[in-house]
């Protein structure tokens, strides 16, 4: 479940990195989001660079190869209820980012992937140790601007690296027999990719000044987008064709993961009987992937799935409302929309 949410190479207006169809309309807001973006990109390259040249060019591989910058964005716009211009944001902005990127390049060993944001993953271009080695590195530099932050900010990431790595594990090793499969997955996408937007708001929050109340919200706020994010990929998967996507469907049915929407076509009763035997495991067929997606965007799994991902966007509005009236808010509920208006 290492998939990207969205183009990884799209851009706010502005040229300010993030999901397409997400705009900052707000011109000082923009302009701060910018800045502040171009100082994290600043410290990501004075930050993975080694006296061993050959760490500095593994590490900068994925950092030169961009991406949506989407963790960094979203700590920004938390500091947004603050002073945004603080070092401490910046910092951990950086900091989030770069345990990210490590994230990625272990994500590329377990899945034998060749391609990562458009260019040759470090597995494929060096091998599976030089790609494990460089996540490694950039753990280890993370770890070192983290304590620059405190004590406590140290406490709260070590419980992030927990989270990414609790979640990797138990989707390696599967739900268990007693174990509800909907909530199980809810929780592996919650590790795997809403606790690390989660501790972005936080830090963002935080280290601009904001109130504790401010802080806690955009932690919950991160929880629930980073969840709510790859449940409208699941949708997407399914749902949406490759010419309004940009990405081929029936990914995670070629690679036989189990999704939100197919594990509730899986839990109803009424489900055809062909369509559980097609995601019974890794479909390496096209006129199969083309015959589970017909059938599943057809059951109600795919409905379910949609109710859910509103029921997250209506938690996150909640989460707003709380907020004080500011142009980051209205970016942020924006932003909210644009999760569920992706799926449509």
């Amino acid at each position: 479940m290492s998939r990207p949410a969205g183009d990884p190479n799209s851009y706010l207006r502005g040229g300010v990195p993030g999901p397409t169809g997400f705009e900052i309309t707000d011109s000082a807001l923009a302009e701060s989001v910018r800045q502040g973006i171009a100082d994290v990109e600043a410290l990501l390259h004075e930050s993975v660079r080694s006296d061993l040249e050959f760490a500095t060019r593994t590490s900068l591989h994925l950092v030169d190869a961009g991406g949506k910058r989407f963790r960094p964005l979203f700590a920004l716009l938390a500091a947004q209820f603050g002073d945004p211009r603080t070092e401490n944001v910046i910092k951990s902005a950086a900091v989030v980012e770069m345990v990210h990127l490590a994230t990625l390049y272990h994500d590329d060993v377990m899945d034998e992937a060749t391609m990562r944001r458009g260019a040759t993953s470090a597995n494929a271009r060096w091998d599976n140790s030089v790609a494990i080695l460089t996540g490694d590195f950039l753990f280890a530099q993370a770890s070192r601007l983290v304590a620059d932050l405190g004590t406590d900010a140290a406490r709260e990431m070590a419980r992030t690296f927990e989270a990414l790595v609790t979640g990797q594990m138990r989707e390696t090793v599967g739900v268990g027999r007693d174990e509800d499969p909907v909530d199980f997955y809810l929780k592996v996408i919650y590790e795997k990719t809403g606790s690390l937007i989660a501790i972005a708001g936080r830090f963002g929050a935080l280290f601009s000044g904001a109130s504790p109340e401010q802080v806690t919200a955009m932690e919950r706020l991160g929880r629930i987008l980073g969840t709510a994010f790859q449940i409208s990929d699941d949708v997407i998967d399914i749902a949406s064709p490759a010419v309004e996507s940009g990405k081929t469907p029936g990914t995670d049915l070629r690679e036989g993961v189990r999704t939100l929407p197919m594990l509730f076509a899986l839990a109803d009763e009424g489900t055809d009987v062909r369509l559980r035997e097609l995601l019974a495991g890794p479909l390496e067929h096209d006129a199969d992937v083309e015959e589970a997606l017909k059938l599943l965007r057809e059951c109600d799994g795919l409905t379910r799935a949609r109710r859910t991902l509103d029921e997250y966007a209506a938690e996150a509005r909640t989460e707003l409302a709380a907020l004080p009236d500011v142009p980051a808010r209205d970016a942020l509920a924006t932003l909210v929309e644009y999760v569920v208006a992706r799926t449509r």
